[in-house]
């Protein structure tokens, strides 16, 4: 695997490694601490169980529960609007101004991940197991998830933990350097195509042998973080989950809110391969 070069700056590192580990933040703490009660109430929601709960029980996925404003907030709740170190980040360093906060996922992870999942292929099950589930962000799957299409253009993807867990508790993972080789594949499959089309062309070929390539070259690198501290992931890093490793003890999990806001839903995705 490659060696990534030594950088000075968050931003450098930021664009070197494709993620960044925030410290802890009193303002971000205070909205986890608000945020955890809505949280739970919404993975212990017995129609949200039905829906979300997947892998034999080992993960609920929630994705875009979190009943959270264009800003972060729940007022309802008393949730303030995210702010802190890592806002001022996103702002100041990698130019998003007056973004739209998606509903967040609450992806909640339990002892025995990942275990078979009902509708999923032995070969998708040892993906998962073996491989992460590893992915980039933002790619439609269609004709029975055998076409990829760029359809989402997330601006990064922002992981606030909302519980302390240990750090083998099915971490995120990340393949680091591994967005440069997926924007070199992506753009050369798209090169001569207008960005307004790029949403009806299949990748596929493209992106797998770019995470292939990613899989050999980048390091394989856990990243975790307790309430208050979070982490900046680049939109086109490869990343997944983890096996869950730590010990198996009555009650363990891991949860996270994950937020993935699309600057320009709908619009045209130029900036999603131009921008640093």
């Amino acid at each position: 695997m490659k060696r990534l070069p030594d950088v000075d700056s968050d931003y450098e590192r930021f664009l070197s490694r494709g993620w960044l580990r925030f410290s802890h933040d009193a303002d971000l703490a205070n909205w986890v601490a608000r945020a955890i009660p809505v949280a739970e109430r919404l993975r212990n929601d017995p129609d949200l169980v039905q829906q979300w709960l997947r892998c034999g029980g080992t993960w609920f996925a929630g994705v875009n529960i979190f009943p959270n404003d264009a800003h972060g907030a729940i007022p309802d709740a008393s949730v303030p609007p995210l702010s802190g170190a890592v806002i001022d980040f996103i702002v100041d360093k990698l130019g998003f101004d007056g973004i739209t906060w998606d509903p967040a996922q609450i992806s909640v992870c339990y002892p025995g991940y990942p275990q078979p999942w009902d509708g999923e292929s032995d070969a998708a099950f040892r993906f998962r197991r073996d491989r992460d589930a590893a992915h980039v962000d933002g790619l439609r799957r269609s004709d029975p998830g055998r076409r990829r299409s760029p359809a989402e253009g997330h601006a990064f993807i922002l992981g606030i933990p909302l519980n302390t867990a240990d750090p083998n508790a099915a971490p995120l993972v990340v393949y680091e350097g591994s967005q440069e080789i997926i924007r070199s594949a992506l753009r050369d499959r798209l090169g001569g195509i207008g960005p307004d089309d790029w949403r009806s062309e299949d990748v596929t070929e493209a992106y797998t042998a770019a995470r292939r390539d990613a899989f050999e070259r980048c390091p394989r690198v856990p990243v975790t973080a307790k309430p208050g501290e979070c982490y900046l992931v680049h939109r086109l890093a490869v990343h997944g989950v983890a096996p869950w490793t730590a010990p198996e003890v009555a009650g363990a999990k891991r949860s996270i809110a994950y937020f993935r806001p699309d600057p320009d839903p709908g619009g045209s995705l130029a900036w999603w391969l131009g921008q640093p």
